[in-house]
C-alpha cells in the first residue's frame, strides 16, 4: 500500500500558519507529501525546503487571483497538489495548513486504508473535527463548527477538490466514504490576535470582492475573539508536533464555558445532537455507506 500526502500554502509565516506541524503530522503515513507553495510575500518556500525529510517534494506555483468568488482558487490549488502526487499511489491524504493529526490516530488510520484498500466502492475516508478557538485549551460547541470532513481519498484522477477545497467531489456527487475513529484537530482559530486579524483581512478575499471585505471585516489592529457562541474546555493532549506551540503561546484568553450565546434554534439542534447524534440540518460533503 503506497500513501501520497498532498496540500498548499501561501504566506505561512505572515499569517502564522501551523502548516510544517501539518505536514509532520501525516508524515509517519505518508511515503511522499506534495507540496503545493503558492509565490508568497515571505520566506514560505524555505520553510518548507527547510523540513528535513525526504518525503517532502515541493511544486511552486501561482495563485489566481481572480478566482476569488467563493475561495475558488483553494480548490484549484488543491487540485494543483494532488495532480502531481505519484501515479502509483493508492490513497492520498489531503492536509490544510491549519489542521493536525494527532500521532495517537496514526494506527486506526493505517489500519482502515488497509482494511478498505480492495473495497473500489469505498471513495475516501472520513474524520471527526476538534476546532481550537481563541486557546489551545478550548474548542468549539455549537453547530456552527463542521463536525467531519473526508480527509484522506482514493487516488483517482476523476476526485477533484469542491468549492473552496473543504471537500471533494466525483462525477458531480459527494465521494462514498467510511468513518474513521480519528479526528483532525483544527488550530485556524488559534492565533496571537495580531495574525488572527491580518489573516482575516487577507483571507476573506479569497471569497469576497473588496466592498464585502471592507464592510465586514474589523478594520482594528487586533482579533476580537470574545464574539463566539460556546465553548468547552478541552482535556486532551495537543499532538507532539504541536508541544512547541502551545509553550509558546504568548496571548491571553480566557472563556467562561456556563456562557452560552446559542439563539434558541441552536440550542435545539445543540440539544438533539448531543443526546441522540442526529445533527438536524448538517451540511455533508460525503456520503457514509
Amino acid at each position: 500500500m503506497k500513501v501520497s500526502g498532498f496540500t498548499l500554502v501561501r504566506n505561512a509565516m505572515l499569517y502564522d500558519y501551523p502548516i510544517v506541524e501539518a505536514i509532520q503530522s501525516i508524515l509517519p503515513l505518508c511515503d511522499e507529501v506534495v507540496v503545493a507553495v503558492g509565490k508568497s510575500d515571505d520566506e514560505t518556500l524555505a520553510l518548507i525546503q527547510n523540513i528535513p525529510s525526504d518525503k517532502v517534494r515541493i511544486i511552486e506555483t501561482v495563485w489566481d487571483d481572480a478566482l476569488r468568488k467563493g475561495g475558488k482558487v483553494l480548490a484549484a490549488e488543491t487540485n494543483k497538489a494532488k495532480a502531481a502526487i505519484s501515479p502509483d499511489a493508492d490513497w492520498a491524504f489531503y492536509i490544510q495548513g491549519d489542521e493536525i493529526l494527532h500521532e495517537s490516530f496514526i494506527p486506526v488510520i493505517r489500519s482502515g486504508m488497509e482494511q478498505w484498500l480492495n473495497d473500489k466502492r469505498v471513495e475516501g475516508l472520513l474524520f471527526h473535527y476538534r476546532h481550537f478557538y481563541g486557546s489551545y485549551d478550548f474548542i468549539g460547541d455549537s453547530p456552527r463548527w463542521y463536525p467531519k470532513e473526508v480527509r484522506i481519498i482514493r487516488n483517482d484522477t476523476a476526485i477533484y477538490s469542491f468549492r473552496d477545497a473543504q471537500g471533494f467531489r466525483k462525477a458531480s456527487r459527494p465521494l462514498r466514504v467510511k468513518q474513521l475513529a480519528a479526528f483532525i484537530y483544527h488550530y485556524g482559530w488559534v492565533k496571537d490576535p495580531r495574525h488572527q486579524q491580518a489573516k482575516q483581512k487577507t483571507f476573506n478575499k479569497l471569497w469576497h470582492d473588496d466592498d464585502w471585505v471592507d464592510k465586514n471585516v474589523s478594520k482594528l489592529d487586533e482579533f476580537d475573539y470574545s464574539n463566539v457562541d460556546a465553548l468547552k474546555r478541552f482535556d486532551g493532549t495537543h499532538p507532539q508536533v504541536m508541544q512547541k506551540r502551545v509553550e509558546q503561546m504568548n496571548w491571553k484568553f480566557s472563556f467562561d464555558p456556563a456562557l452560552r450565546r446559542l439563539p434558541a434554534k441552536q440550542r435545539f439542534k445543540k440539544w438533539v445532537k448531543d443526546k441522540t447524534g442526529w445533527a438536524i440540518g448538517e451540511y455533508q460533503n460525503y456520503r457514509i455507506i
